[in-house]
């Protein structure tokens, strides 16, 4: 029997990155065997020849999946993580990773993988296969039955405020619309000026149930969002997304997005948003929950990923010039992410604390 040896963070959150690694380990049990572990565990697999090696891998160098991967005897290879390329930093650490995997199930949004091809990580597509995020409904279950009356209608930013997430520009638009309440759930070291705080919040509850409720749209701008799960979250509980087309998700129905780049224009947007007939509110909330019936949900992920373990595909990655693998590699040495940085070597040097105490 087949051993999918899962590396992907998997606790008992309802949010993600925790119910990925989850849910999708519920449904590959129901084929495989599994073996779960955490993504920025230490040590290494040995395989067997039936294993696979599934997961997230991790920006420190000897972390699991980094070090298993190097292993010849696997049946398959895969690596699963999120994907975009608008600040290139966040994923450059991935060129060396990539090209020695499988595939590379890239769980991004279509506005994203849709211009890989003219992205300074083109040549993965060969590899890569675009996988939408999901929601579980049952988690997020409908709480939003009315919006409000036109004109006092609210939005709501639901996140950390960390330079990923565009807090800057959130606040420029809250200080341009002083006559409408922007609230903020969630925490970080910084404030977002101008929004209301309302803390973090721990979904399974009635009470964040009732705060979420009380506003109608959610309202997310970042710059390079590979496609926040709190937005198909919104949708399941009733509201309206709001959101650039950076954040992953263009061209739906349901989902408004507002320009990246034009303040003015976005602002306009969101005031029209304070009057437009509630009757198409209902219809774009409805037209979202059959979204996430017929698409964003696990079992279609599963499905996704399951595909890609019985495959035999393994294509090579295009030709990377010697000048675009520079940048890459210079990217990745003054990102966040990197190495040299002391926040991630705090990072590094706790997830080797915690593998040497688990054994």
């Amino acid at each position: 029997m087949t051993t999918i040896h899962l590396v992907y963070p998997h606790g008992p959150r309802i949010s993600c990155p925790d119910a990925i690694g989850r849910k999708l380990a519920e449904r590959l049990r129901r084929r495989y065997s599994v073996r779960l572990y955490d993504w920025d565990q230490f040590g290494e697999i040995q395989p067997g020849p039936e294993d696979v090696l599934l997961g997230h891998p991790h920006p420190v160098p000897w972390t699991l999946f980094r070090r298993s991967a190097r292993h010849p005897g696997w049946k398959r290879v895969i690596a699963l993580s999120p994907y975009h390329h608008g600040d290139i930093g966040q994923v450059a650490f991935l060129d060396s990773i990539i090209t020695n995997v499988d595939l590379y199930l890239a769980i991004t949004g279509n506005y994203w993988f849709n211009s890989i091809g003219s992205s300074v990580f083109s040549h993965w597509l060969p590899k890569m296969i675009h996988v939408d995020l999901a929601v579980d409904r049952e988690d997020f279950p409908p709480i939003k039955h009315d919006f409000n009356s036109s004109g006092n209608r609210r939005f709501v930013y639901i996140g950390h405020s960390g330079w990923q997430k565009n807090p800057r520009y959130l606040s420029q638009l809250a200080r341009m619309l002083p006559e409408t309440t922007i609230s903020w759930i969630g925490s970080g070291r910084k404030s977002i000026k101008y929004l209301k705080p309302l803390g973090w919040h721990d979904f399974r509850t009635y009470q964040a149930k009732r705060l979420i409720a009380e506003h109608d749209f959610m309202l997310t701008v970042s710059h390079a969002d590979a496609n926040p799960a709190t937005i198909l979250e919104a949708m399941a509980w009733g509201l309206i997304p709001v959101c650039t087309p950076q954040s992953g998700y263009e061209g739906y129905i349901g989902i408004v997005n507002v320009p990246l780049t034009d303040l003015r224009r976005a602002v306009e947007l969101l005031r029209e948003l304070q009057y437009l007939p509630k009757k198409l509110l209902k219809d774009m909330q409805q037209a979202n929950w059959e979204l996430l019936d017929k698409h964003f949900n696990w079992d279609r992920f599963a499905r996704q990923v399951v595909e890609a373990i019985e495959s035999n595909a393994s294509p090579p990655c295009d030709n990377e010039p010697f000048a675009r693998k520079l940048r890459i590699r210079w990217a990745a040495m003054i990102s966040p992410y990197s190495m040299f940085r002391p926040r991630m070597l705090i990072t590094a040097a706790r997830a080797l604390v915690r593998s040497l105490k688990h054994g």
